[in-house]
């Protein structure tokens, strides 16, 4: 048979190698500098650089930087590879190179400066989702032209996983992005409410699946078996590890909403898949173990192997640990705590860490042609980055489980042990300084390897086309007697890419076409009504500053928190809220009774010297001082705003954007006037963004004690006892849905 020549192209693995390496440190600093920031809050002395707005960036820089260009980096090399053929255009993965560092870099440039959408995972703003899913659109035409020109006839499982990212992350992203523009940078979610936040979270946890996972599983089936220099354990383990994982994966998300108001079977079909996920997830965990059996040897010499099995598992204790967090019993405790942030970690710094280090090492050689500059360099580099991660991720989850029990501990008179919340904070300092320690010797690791990667490169020699020759593919789609079914499907890579889709899909429409017709059965609060423009000025400001980041809204029906809180919430509190602002993580308390009538409301003036200076009103806090709120309030697009929101539901008046300004300026003195009576309180002006933020916090869950509840739903936490779900001992909490709980 005769052999075709061609070459493969490793410039464009080179460029995104480089980007993986150069944004991998910078978006490990910025998580340094955030996590310092909690143990010494002056370090929040800009705006630009405080811990609400660079967090955001943190976790996009790794997210989709670090990580992101480690995708593009493994699948460029491995497809080529595995399927014998060049990418299909050289023009199209410049363009995906080069694009995807625009998007980075517009990143960069709008998140400290608090141009953001308030969505986790997904704050950047509407022209650059635009620009994320052209640049996604680029890739899929360019990994399918491939695939279509190959000269191998079935399709290797690495690339099984490869389609499977790019089709599910085409969905997610374009379903949660749905945005009403008010201009260049601003815009809202289409999406309120409960609707919003399982959108939001059906996107977020799968962006962990489908981003963070699923390609790096695929990678995983490439790197290991060809590092270890032999085949993969199992290809009906991997049959079935692809085709669970993919369905089971998109239903899971509605258990970061355990304990909300989303419909009960919503939250329970999260925890039943949540649960079925360990199975796939460790059946590819063992699928690459198992895969290094009879070279273990091998393993203790190979620095590149070290670190991948370091990485599978830490795979393995993170899909353990997530559908154990899943559990109503256990998430009682740790939602909300630094416990989830420990989990998140295991799998960002173990997982997608080590496994992208152990990359890097096995392609510099292989692109550089030579051998690794120093094997005592990258042996250290993964004992410092281990125990860098040891320290990082227990003192997290000791923090977390302590924090979660200081919430719920109540003494004999039946009162809370620590009703200040400030307590259950100032306790965990020391767990947050061996944190920042154990961040600091993982960035020190990496910078080792930066040193040893630059060595080995300096003195190899860049490979640019890469020859190779194999025959040409003949009846791509023609089988043979004998054939495993999944052979025949492989063979034919459209047919692939749409039962793929369909597996996908079939969860997310399941839970999310429900969720949009749930209108109607949101309980109606009467006295519910759409924010002033003073206070929809005060939320855009509150998102600016990525208050979400600390602060949840969402009072859950337990005993402590409604001790501590107020009366739980009701989804009908928050059928104006674009975005949802439910959170996911308390640094501090809980915001949602903060407004009038609520027994957590504060003063204004206490909000005013709080917002400038929290130390003063509550001696030991590690929240940032904004002292350029005190700034004047931008209201040139107050009216644009009311108008986007009239648009996507906001029941305004028809011509009410010839009244809000002069409603803005007229709460604003009221507000004003009240702040002043406090004769500390100097210079204070009505026209502060300070006085805008304070009418917001006014409002928050203030209208419920307006008006009753009209139209009650069967998939609402019940409204006449408090869930308790571990102490079956403590007696119910009566709630009236009308008046607050002291």
């Amino acid at each position: 048979m005769q052999l075709e020549k061609f070459s493969y192209d490793n410039r464009i693995v080179r460029l995104f190698l480089i980007a993986t390496v150069t944004w991998g440190i910078i978006g490990m600093l910025v998580g340094l500098f955030a996590a310092l920031e909690l143990i010494w809050p002056n370090l929040n002395f800009v705006s630009f650089l405080s811990f609400g707005r660079i967090r955001p960036l943190h976790t996009n820089a790794v997210i989709f930087a670090f990580v992101g260009n480690g995708i593009f980096a493994g699948v460029y090399y491995s497809l080529q590879r595995l399927l014998k053929a060049r990418m299909f255009s050289d023009a199209l993965s410049k363009i995906n190179f080069w694009g995807w560092q625009l998007i980075i870099v517009s990143a960069v440039l709008t998140l400290p400066f608090g141009y953001t959408t308030g969505k986790e995972y997904a704050e950047l703003e509407w022209p650059i989702d635009i620009a994320i899913t052209l640049m996604w659109v680029v890739f899929g035409v360019n990994m399918v032209g491939t695939i279509l020109k190959r000269r191998v006839k079935h399709m290797y499982v690495a690339i099984w996983f490869y389609i499977a990212t790019f089709v599910t992350v085409a969905v997610l992203h374009i379903v949660n992005s749905f945005e009403m523009p008010v201009s260049f940078l601003k815009s809202y979610s289409w999406y309120a409410g409960v609707q919003d936040a399982l959108v939001q979270w059906w996107y977020g946890h799968n962006a962990v699946a489908f981003f963070l996972t699923t390609p790096y599983l695929g990678l995983m089936y490439y790197f290991v078996p060809k590092a270890a220099n032999r085949p993969v354990y199992s290809y009906r383990l991997s049959i079935i590890h692809f085709w669970a994982l993919i369905f089971i994966y998109i239903w899971a998300g509605p258990h970061h909403l355990l304990y909300s108001s989303l419909p009960d079977w919503a939250q329970s079909l999260g925890v039943v898949f949540s649960i079925m996920l360990i199975f796939p997830s460790w059946g590819g965990m063992l699928n690459g173990l198992l895969t290094l059996r009879g070279v273990w040897d091998k393993v203790r010499d190979d620095a590149v192997l070290k670190f991948m099995v370091v990485a599978l598992t830490c795979y393995g204790m993170a899909t353990f640990e997530g559908p154990m967090l899943s559990l109503k019993n256990v998430n009682w405790i740790t939602h909300f705590t630094d416990w989830t942030i420990a989990h998140v970690h295991v799998g960002g710094l173990g997982w997608n860490g080590m496994f992208t280090f152990g990359m890097a090492y096995y392609l510099v050689p292989k692109l550089w042609r030579t051998n690794l500059y120093s094997k005592s360099m990258a042996n250290a580099h993964f004992w410092i980055a281990t125990l860098g991660i040891v320290l990082w991720v227990i003192p997290m989850y000791f923090a977390g489980f302590y924090q979660g029990l200081m919430w719920k501990e109540f003494n004999t008179d039946g009162n809370l042990t620590h009703p200040n919340f400030l307590e259950t904070v100032t306790q965990l300092r020391p767990y947050f300084m061996l944190r920042a320690l154990g961040g600091s010797l993982f960035i020190i690791g990496a910078l080792i390897m930066v040193v040893n990667l630059f060595k080995t490169a300096k003195q190899g020699n860049f490979l640019t086309d890469e020859e190779a020759e194999a025959p040409a593919l003949v009846n791509p789609k023609q089988g043979h007697t004998g054939e495993h079914w999944h052979s025949r499907i492989e063979r034919r890579p459209m047919r692939f890419i749409l039962f793929a889709l369909i597996a996908v899909l079939i969860g997310g429409i399941v839970e999310l076409i429900p969720t949009f017709m749930i209108g109607s059965n949101v309980p109606k609060i009467t006295s519910v009504e759409p924010y002033t423009p003073l206070e929809l000025e005060g939320r855009d400001i509150y998102i600016r500053e990525g208050c979400y980041n600390c602060h949840s809204q969402w009072v859950r029906p337990f005993r402590d928190e409604v001790k501590r809180y107020g009366e739980y919430s009701k989804s009908g509190e928050f059928i104006y809220d674009h975005p949802f602002q439910w959170g996911s993580k308390r640094t501090g308390p809980d915001l949602h009774r903060s407004g009038k009538g609520n027994a957590m409301n504060k003063p204004e003036s206490w909000h005013y010297k709080h917002m400038l200076d929290p130390t003063f009103t509550s001696p030991g806090s590690i929240m940032p001082a904004y002292p350029w709120l005190k700034d004047k309030l931008d209201v040139s697009q107050t009216v644009e705003k009311i108008s986007a929101m009239r648009t996507i539901g906001v029941p305004y008046p028809e011509g009410y954007e010839s009244q809000a300004l002069d409603d803005l300026n007229k709460q604003a003195q009221e507000i004003y006037e009240a702040v002043i009576t406090d004769t500390d309180i100097q210079n204070a002006k009505p026209d502060m963004e300070i006085i805008a933020l304070i009418a917001y916090l006014n409002r928050l869950g203030s209208d419920i004690h307006k008006g009753k509840i009209m139209e009650p739903s069967t998939t609402e936490t019940p409204t006449d006892s408090i869930v308790e779900p571990v102490d079956s001992s403590a007696t119910p909490v009566a709630v009236d849905t009308t008046k607050t709980v002291n």
